[in-house]
């Protein structure tokens, strides 16, 4: 994927600072803001339910066995709780056209 189709967190502190007539520092610490918080919540286990935009859970992924492709070495992955994003309908919808 190229850079240009590529958002950053940085673009979107620019858009906040159009929309929203506040410095870029300040769009900043928002957006890290949300994201401190959403990390929070999935460390305690909970869910995070933005409308329009989705669900951010944690679920466990089961112990696996995977290979080393440049050894050929079988490894075990212990078990280990990873986030999932689930996007919601209305998001699909958009994103479909």
């Amino acid at each position: 994927m190229s850079r240009e189709n590529v958002v950053k967190r940085e673009d979107l502190a620019q858009k906040m600072v159009a929309k929203f007539n506040m410095t870029k520092k300040e769009a900043l610490e928002v957006l890290n803001f949300l994201v401190d918080e959403i990390t929070t919540a999935l460390k305690e286990g909970k869910q995070v339910k933005l409308v329009g935009l989705g669900t951010f859970k944690v679920r466990m992924r089961k112990e696996r066995e995977v290979v080393n492709q440049k050894t050929g070495e079988r490894m075990k992955v212990p078990a280990m709780r990873v986030p999932k994003f689930t996007a919601a309908k209305t998001l699909k919808e958009a994103v479909r056209g």
